[in-house]
């Protein structure tokens, strides 16, 4: 007898192409199992074609003669034998991406203009994926993701020194707080108390204000974790920031942390928590631009699913009306899979410079649950991205203000030339109170999760 022992290793399923690498130990790709098999050598066969019938997943194996992955790779998707010369599936051609251990480094980036040191952080997962943080900002630098051919690239628009990220302020993969999206008229009133906000975006006050959390120095703290066992192992970053009463208007003292995690399932997760000791508002959320084509391309080709029936319709500064209108019949319908290119121009209103920029309503069933918010896949490239939320709400933007003014890597950022899926609470909710409330009180626990789930098709 020859013992397979074959365990579950995803949460969300995966979507890579059926791959091979055996050393040791042997991973296969496109399966799901959670229990012990056995099988006799004359059932190995059938054995491996029943594998291959069974779904989407990731699954490990031992034991499994090395001979016999050769001869039966085809049975598991690696289609023909390979010539002389050529990379078997699972193996890495040079530039590309390879399986190894995870790893997790620091070095300086820079020094700030007022001589703070910024540290950039490289999280990879061993499985091809690699983000790189720097401390200002918590800004995802690079997000590094391998194509169906194992070619890598950074799929996360990014600047290339840090004078760059202070003086332009892109929000490229930045936290952003203390409220990200807009407050109307720059101001909130709260248990009777009115607040005001620096002016930033027209009348209103956008992304925490003039010193929002995208330009500070956090305090970082690298961790492993290697006791998650169906979820993967993972290595992260833990940030922490104390945003004083007052800072941009707010008050309370918010102590925030928001922990990166990365795991060898392929899985980026965003934990942010917050406490206060005066009530005050609070909507933290990610600002990273993507592109899973890598740069210079267009976000037109990438085929969008958003979990939502609803989206919140604006004023002109882009402000919620407070109605909750439904996407059918509309542009904003992508509950079935569209190319983002294909009702683009449809979007009305000078406001919007052609193209999305709506926070869309997420079919939650329950408060805080998490939730499937966004499928997105790239064809070219086959890299696919799924996000999930515990927010009720995700801001569609589709990088309608770029015009070639930001450059960066030899090349320029042109109009749609990236898109973001900021999970979040509503616009606006201080001042709508018919929104899910974005107030936290001393004694409470602000609380939310995103993560990011990355594959090929």
């Amino acid at each position: 007898m020859c013992k397979i022992e074959v365990f579950l290793l995803v949460q969300y399923p995966l979507s890579f192409r059926k791959k091979i690498w055996y050393d040791n130990r042997v991973v296969f790709t496109d399966f799901t199992f959670s229990k012990d098999l056995t099988m006799t050598q004359t059932s190995r066969r059938t054995f491996l074609q029943t594998l291959a019938m069974t779904g989407t997943g990731l699954l490990a194996a031992e034991h499994l003669p090395q001979q016999t992955l050769a001869n039966d790779n085809r049975l598991l998707g690696g289609g023909r034998r390979t010539r002389q010369g050529e990379s078997r599936q699972g193996e890495s051609r040079q530039g590309e991406s390879r399986q190894g251990e995870m790893s997790l480094t620091t070095a300086e980036f820079g020094t700030t203009a007022d001589g703070q040191t910024v540290n950039i952080y490289k999280l990879d997962n061993g499985r091809g994926v690699s983000v790189e943080v720097l401390s200002l900002g918590g800004i995802m630098h690079s997000v590094n993701l391998p194509d169906r051919n194992g070619k890598t690239v950074n799929v996360s628009a990014s600047l290339e020194t840090l004078a760059d990220y202070e003086q332009r302020r892109p929000f490229f993969g930045a936290l952003v707080g203390r409220y990200g999206n807009r407050i109307a008229g720059a101001k909130f009133t709260l248990d009777g108390q009115e607040y005001s906000l620096p002016v930033n975006n027209g009348p209103n006050s956008l992304h925490g204000g003039k010193k929002g959390f995208d330009t500070v120095v956090w305090d970082v703290q690298p961790f492993s974790d290697t006791t998650r066992g169906r979820r993967g192992n993972a290595i992260g970053l833990v940030l922490k920031y104390l945003s004083k009463d007052g800072e941009e208007g707010f008050p309370g003292n918010l102590d925030v942390t928001v922990r990166y995690i990365l795991d060898t399932n392929n899985r980026w997760t965003m934990d942010y928590t917050a406490t206060t000791d005066k009530p005050t508002v609070v909507n933290l959320t990610n600002h990273t631009f993507w592109n899973l084509a890598g740069y210079p391309n267009s976000n037109h080709d990438h085929v969008l699913t958003l979990n939502a029936d609803h989206y919140l319709p604006t004023d002109n500064t882009l402000i919620p009306t407070g109605e909750l209108a439904p996407v059918a019949g509309t542009p904003f319908d992508f509950r079935t899979p569209h190319r983002i290119g294909d009702r683009i121009h449809l979007v009305e209103g000078d406001h919007f410079a052609g193209g999305y920029d709506h926070c869309y309503v997420l079919n939650q069933k329950r408060r805080r649950q998490m939730t499937f918010c966004a499928d997105v896949y790239e064809p070219t490239s086959g890299r696919t991205m799924r996000v999930d939320t515990t927010e009720p709400g995700v801001q569609l933007y589709a990088g309608n203000f770029f015009n070639g003014s930001v450059k960066a890597h030899g090349y320029a950022y042109e109009k749609h030339a990236a898109f973001c899926l900021e999970t979040q609470h509503f616009p606006d909710s201080p001042n709508q109170p018919e929104f899910p409330s974005t107030v936290l009180r001393p004694g409470e626990v602000y609380r939310t999760t995103t993560v990011h789930t990355f594959g090929v098709r």
